[in-house]
């Protein structure tokens, strides 16, 4: 089974997207044969990936409204080793339609389960910035969630919230849901930044990335050409730190699923 990792935060803004397309390329670069899953209904993603979300003929909505075979609405991508399942503005729909179905929580994880042989060593879902009944489909689905924050108060902040979502997701539908928290957009030359990292991980300690991502304008530049930045600067900064937390997040999987064997 593939590993999955859903990349969620309620507070938009903290390079949610970004960080999916990004370590999605450089898993790839590592041999990681990838998927990734638009959840959020802006559809950046699959816009950042150069396709038209209107246009598409299946999308993510698909599959968590009409049952639609997972593979059936997978893309190729530009990037090697990295597919895409699309979204499209009538995700908007799902989330007020999704709770009147029976088990809704679990309709991803169900699609998902229903593949014998996916052929992917890792799945990155992209959520929306809310904590609705879409993202508690890709909690639920997951085996980890990567929560970017910035190292600013209110992103801090917001982290209790998703806090709460963890420990629902894991009292009602998910027990063996993991997190790791990333921060992301860091300025080292700013002490508030450096100082509330440094109170994130007194706070979280292992449930911190070591890696962080810091500002890097290359990072914004990349999606509108339609480029992963390890594709568009492959050797500027933002590059070079997705590649070291792809590293970590891969010796973190290898670890886990050791100790679970």
């Amino acid at each position: 089974m593939a590993y999955i990792i859903a990349i969620s935060n309620e507070k938009g803004g903290v390079a949610k997207t970004t960080s999916t397309l990004s370590l999605g390329a450089a898993l790839a670069e590592a041999a990681q044969k990838v998927l990734l899953i638009d959840l959020d209904p802006q559809a950046n993603l699959t816009l950042a990936l150069g396709f038209e979300p209107g246009k598409m003929e299946h999308t993510s909505g698909d599959v968590l409204l009409d049952s639609a075979p997972l593979l059936e609405s997978c893309q190729a991508t530009n990037i090697p080793g990295v597919d895409l399942i699309p979204a499209s503005t009538g995700l908007e729909q799902a989330e007020q339609v999704l709770p009147i179905y029976l088990n809704y929580t679990s309709r991803l994880r169900t699609a998902i389960e229903s593949e014998s042989n996916l052929p992917y060593h890792i799945i990155l879902i992209d959520c929306p910035p809310s904590l609705g009944a879409i993202t508690i489909n890709a909690l639920t689905a997951a085996d980890l969630l990567i929560v970017p924050t910035q190292a600013e108060y209110f992103s801090a902040y917001a982290l209790r919230d998703m806090m709460s979502i963890i420990r629902q997701v894991r009292s009602e539908d998910n027990p063996k849901l993991a997190y790791r928290i990333l921060v992301t957009l860091l300025d080292q030359r700013n002490r508030t930044h450096r100082d509330i990292r440094d109170q994130l991980e007194r706070t979280f300690g292992i449930g911190l990335f070591k890696t962080v991502i810091e500002i890097d304008t290359k990072l914004r530049e990349s999606p509108i050409l339609g480029l992963s930045i390890t594709q568009y600067k492959p050797h500027s900064r933002g590059a070079l730190q997705y590649r070291s937390l792809a590293e970590e997040l891969i010796q973190y999987v290898e670890q886990t699923n050791s100790e679970a064997a």
